[in-house]
């Protein structure tokens, strides 16, 4: 089948994908569920995806509710609720502020008023009059430009209190964004990220999406167990981030899978930077300093597609992963483009991404 006639229909969509999971296993379509099951089918939490899986068809909403509350609990919740009634108290506060300094004001433009009209009397001439006038007006100015300056401090530190409750929401989500065994972006952060290529189309044509997976890693991971496997997770994450532009977005999509998103190349550049990385891999070594143990060589397969040769993100995914499966089946430890003729069979476990 050559991907450039195939239909949108029959490109992977995740959503979807997850979706027709819960629908065959009998799951409930809500938000925590959908969670549970985005969380297995990217892989980046082995011990979920199995524990997910073990479960098989039957699964009760009490036995998803329980390993959601093993692995996620309710800290998004908390946090976010904790920002809410923040919010809502500081705006409480600012509001009361303000309606306090609209009556100090009425009340000054009220005297003011009063003031203007004894004044302008013509039967209210005297020097005492006058003074006692002066007087009145002093006092009244001092205290409410006293008033207004206490007032404009408690909002500046309204203000201060409300940006410490972004700055928060800013760190829990760049944490929720990033990967913890890698410490680069995670499945759910390139998903905003590829979403957002084309809201460009200018910059398309020089905009690169690099799909990288580690090669026989469910082997390294059977010989020598999932603690050795994490370790060379987080050192693969480290050598792609060490050979590509700071600018570059990489994160890690799947269990042994990353993605980069480049901008402002071409694709013979694209092509240069995917090289680079696999040959700082394949020459890196993986070598317990204590046991003499050595799990290397490492190598990497590398597809990837320019998003000028796609429609929409689910279609550039689609050819870069194409072209991994290209990499992968010419024999591993190479970098491949998209080219049209290029097939792939798209028959997937939906749980972990296997080659």
């Amino acid at each position: 089948m050559n991907t450039a006639t195939t239909p949108k229909a029959q490109i992977p969509d995740i959503s979807a994908q997850i979706t027709y999971a819960m629908r065959s296993m009998g799951v409930a379509p809500i938000p925590r569920n959908y969670e549970l099951f985005y969380e297995a089918y990217i892989g980046s939490n082995p011990t979920l995806t199995r524990d997910l899986a073990a479960l098989g068809s039957k699964a009760t909403q009490d036995e998803l509710d329980e390993i959601g509350q093993q692995y996620f609990g309710n800290h998004q919740n908390r946090v976010v609720e904790s920002a809410h009634s923040k919010i809502i108290s500081e705006l409480d506060g600012l509001l009361r502020l303000l309606k306090q300094e609209q009556t100090s004001l009425e009340s000054y433009n009220k005297l003011l008023g009063e003031t203007y009209t004894r004044i302008n009397s013509k039967n209210n001439t005297s020097a005492d009059i006058l003074r006692s006038a002066i007087t009145l007006l002093s006092e009244a100015t001092g205290d409410t430009m006293a008033h207004g300056s206490q007032t404009v401090e408690q909002v500046s530190q309204k203000s201060q209190e409300m940006d410490q409750v972004r700055k928060e929401l800013d760190e829990y989500k760049r944490i929720a964004n990033t990967d913890s065994l890698t410490r680069i972006a995670n499945r759910r952060a390139f998903d905003e990220r590829l979403a957002s290529i084309y809201n460009a189309t200018s910059s398309a044509p020089l905009t690169g999406l690099v799909l990288a997976d580690i090669d026989n890693f469910k082997k390294i991971n059977d010989t020598y167990g999932h603690p050795v496997g994490d370790k060379i997770l987080a050192t693969v994450a480290t050598v792609i981030r060490a050979n590509v532009r700071k600018d570059c977005f990489v994160a890690r999509t799947g269990g042994e899978e990353f993605a980069i998103i480049v901008e402002g190349h071409s694709a013979e550049e694209v092509n240069l930077m995917c090289e680079r990385v696999r040959t700082a891999l394949e020459t890196t070594p993986f070598k317990n300093s204590r046991t003499g143990v050595n799990y290397g060589p490492i190598t990497l397969s590398l597809g990837f597609c320019m998003a000028g040769e796609a429609e929409d993100p689910g279609e550039l995914y689609a050819k870069s992963d194409i072209a991994l499966y290209c990499a992968k089946n010419a024999g591993r430890n190479r970098t491949k483009i998209f080219e049209d003729g290029m097939k792939k069979d798209f028959t997937k476990s939906w749980l972990i991404y296997k080659r």
